[in-house]
């Protein structure tokens, strides 16, 4: 029988997520199978996860129904529903947690996204949920705005796992690494452990190329010399971003400032990388996952995804590959009036929006069935 290749990535040094999660996978057992047989080592969730788990299944009537009866209002349906989630989720990984040190086997739960520019909105609501939770291998989801980078300092340095979503640009990703540094730091500083501290850098992909491919399809539509320039770039952005994001964790995380408190027990802060569906049809499938396997890495796929890996995946050390080609090809964006800069701001903005309405939409499901049952009383 043909090996798992979602097996054999573990042999390179990447753990693989799942990013999605619904009730209906862990009362079926599927996502234990998936642990078992796909060696998957977390999950991810967010805004739009739940409200497609939420709103396309029957799956959660029995619990709103009891919490519409007891007066719970919208607001508590939704985090009852997504803590017993979550929490059950953590509970499947426990046992990989426990047997690897806590090194894997984690789970994550987003703040509500409409606080991605409050900082101590954001703290409250961190704190609130990783109490409810009460699990040691979940993280809490801290976008990575100006606005959430004290806000993961502060969180680490009070012992909550913090994975650091909606990642785009390399600057804002140094400032990143530099927030949960400090937060090490402040619980070093006061004689806390750190050994069990976990966080991750979400480094989003997709999204980056899409934008940029516009962008580029543009110029070369132009023809000429400039247009079969662009089209070297063509879908090269997101990849040549993440293989400079893994040096900056290297020279970050195995630097001196780090050594200090690894000698002390502190982990890195691993790069996941997210947003790894192929959302260009012209691409292949596995586009996302092939070139960036390498050692202290995560990947998170959809379903689909996974599914596509398993089937034709082909896992081979490739994330520090083609390192100069990468380089050439930021430092070529500006000749075609791009600045990646700005389109890693572009793209943070929209980032928060598109949790947004999936939350709201999300809100306005749960009240449509807690005012049916309301009405039936």
């Amino acid at each position: 029988m043909k090996e798992n290749p979602l097996l054999k990535v573990q042999t390179f040094g990447q753990s693989i997520w799942l990013d999605y999660l619904s009730r209906q996978m862990i009362v079926s057992g599927e996502l234990a199978r998936m642990v078992k047989e796909d060696g998957l080592r977390g999950v991810t969730s967010n805004p739009a996860i739940f409200d497609k788990a939420i709103g396309d299944s029957n799956d959660y009537d029995d619990i709103i129904h009891t919490l519409a009866g007891k007066g719970k209002n919208i607001e508590e349906i939704y985090q009852a529903i997504t803590v017993n989630d979550i929490q059950q989720a953590a509970d499947v990984f426990r046992p990989l947690y426990e047997k690897s040190d806590g090194k894997h086997g984690f789970v994550s739960l987003e703040v509500n996204p409409h606080l991605a520019r409050d900082t101590e909105a954001t703290l409250g609501e961190a704190r609130r949920l990783w109490g409810a939770l009460d699990r040691p291998n979940v993280f809490i989801k801290v976008p990575a705005t100006i606005e959430g980078l004290p806000a993961i300092s502060r969180l680490i340095s009070e012992g909550i796992n913090v994975n650091v979503t909606l990642l785009f640009g390399l600057p804002r990703y140094r400032k990143v690494a530099e927030a949960y540094i400090a937060g090490m730091e402040a619980r070093a500083s006061r004689g806390e452990r750190l050994d069990r501290i976990a966080s991750v850098a979400s480094f989003f992909l997709s999204r980056i190329d899409v934008l940029v491919d516009l962008k580029l399809q543009k110029r070369m539509q132009e023809g000429g010399f400039m247009g079969e320039s662009a089209k070297s770039l063509h879908g090269q952005v997101a990849i040549a971003s993440a293989r400079e994001a893994y040096q900056i964790f290297k020279e970050i995380f195995h630097g001196e400032r780090f050594r200090s408190l690894a000698e002390k027990g502190a982990r890195t802060q691993h790069v996941l990388w997210a947003s790894t569906s192929t959302k260009n049809p012209d691409y292949a499938d596995v586009k996302y996952v092939e070139p960036l396997i390498g050692s202290e890495t995560i990947n998170t796929l959809p379903r689909e995804t996974i599914d596509a890996y398993r089937d034709h995946g082909n896992p081979a050390r490739r994330l520090e590959e083609g390192l100069d080609e990468a380089r050439n090809v930021l430092k070529r964006l500006p000749e075609f009036g791009i600045n990646i800069d700005e389109v890693t701001r572009q793209l943070e903005d929209e980032g928060i929006e598109k949790f947004n309405k999936p939350y709201d939409s999300l809100m306005k499901t749960l009240e449509e069935r807690r005012g049916q049952v309301i009405k039936h009383m």
